[in-house]
């Protein structure tokens, strides 16, 4: 594959600021290097942490682009020393630490995954992002079982409509929280088996009504936490991905100590590369087989090309998305 030297990408104009902050430049082409793919863009997913960082307020790791986009799919443009896996012209999707909003991107080979059959290249780029996080804290840390209850807010998010069916697919029960009565509907359409408009109900009183909940991710946190407590079942995890109600939570020492709760939460771009390359390994290995058995595909509420990233920065802060936002490479 011949490469261009410069490619599109897209900068933050001042190192932060509003939604049309963000500008197309031209800038080099990257060079892969040692374990390292270049990958020729298809699409790009839209995230929350974009958003964040773009504020300024999520810097990138050390090593990563500043250039912002966390997950991608395209083609394998050249790889470098010691890729085993990959070769020039295979089919990929990504986990990035960043880069992802531009026609070339480098990645860790190993944080690559083949397409699943049947996806297109923006359905394939809406995966890596949601189901890592899905899978480390829902799986992992929150150690959700076959039989057990789940729920979870923001359930029309690009993460809820994933966590509602990768809960599925493992066999547990799912109550589902939205903004809205449209949204709870669209939860209950997704697989949840209870939906919960926040507007309108009280998630908690649901959730004890149903028997209460043993594992719950949460984005929210602020004013939902003691009700995530009084909604858990006695040993309830409650596991913490965003903190879009506020980073600030108020805690009843002795009702954590009387329901044996376990609190905890993540963040998955800063973990090491390593990690980062045993979480692909357990993805593929359990998430995509649901994949392929049927039980996973993602929602693409809207896409826009590379050049209208700015607007589509401005639709997802808008929140009345369902399901993902993308980015689309010609």
């Amino acid at each position: 594959m011949s490469l261009p030297t410069e490619m599109t990408a897209i900068a933050i104009e001042g190192g932060r600021g509003p939604a049309d902050a963000l500008k197309a430049e031209r800038v080099p082409v990257p060079t892969p290097g040692p374990g390292e793919i270049l990958i020729k863009v298809a699409a790009a997913g839209v995230n929350r942490p974009d958003l964040v960082q773009r504020m300024g307020m999520y810097p990138p790791p050390p090593g990563a682009p500043e250039t912002l986009g966390l997950e991608v799919s395209g083609e394998v443009a050249a790889a470098g020393e010691g890729v085993l896996r990959w070769k020039v012209g295979d089919k990929v999707c990504a986990l990035l630490g960043g880069g992802g909003y531009a026609e070339y991107c480098l990645v860790d080979a190993r944080h690559a995954l083949p397409i699943p059959a049947g996806f297109s290249m923006v359905e394939a780029a809406a995966l890596p992002e949601t189901v890592f996080t899905v899978y480390a804290n829902v799986f992992e840390h929150g150690a959700l079982k076959a039989g057990e209850t789940f729920m979870l807010h923001g359930a029309t998010s690009g993460i809820g409509v994933a966590a509602i069916q990768m809960a599925k697919a493992m066999g547990a029960k799912v109550i589902a929280t939205g903004r809205g009565a449209d949204k709870a509907a669209a939860a209950v359409k997704l697989g949840a088996d209870v939906g919960v408009d926040v507007r309108t109900e009280d998630f908690a009183a649901v959730a004890k009504a149903e028997g209460g909940v043993d594992v719950i991710l949460d984005m929210v946190a602020g004013d939902y936490f003691p009700k995530n407590i009084d909604a858990l079942k006695t040993g309830g995890r409650l596991v913490h991905i965003a903190a879009l109600g506020g980073g600030t939570v108020q805690l009843e020492i002795f009702r954590l100590m009387q329901k044996r709760a376990v609190v905890t939460g993540s963040t998955l771009r800063p973990r090491s590369a390593d990690e980062k390359a045993r979480l692909a390994g357990e993805v593929e290995r359990v998430v995509w087989a649901w994949i392929a058995a049927g039980k996973l595909k993602p929602l693409v509420d809207k896409t826009f090309p590379l050049a209208e990233a700015a607007k589509a920065h401005a639709y997802l802060e808008q929140g009345e998305h369902i399901g993902k936002v993308m980015l689309t490479i010609d």
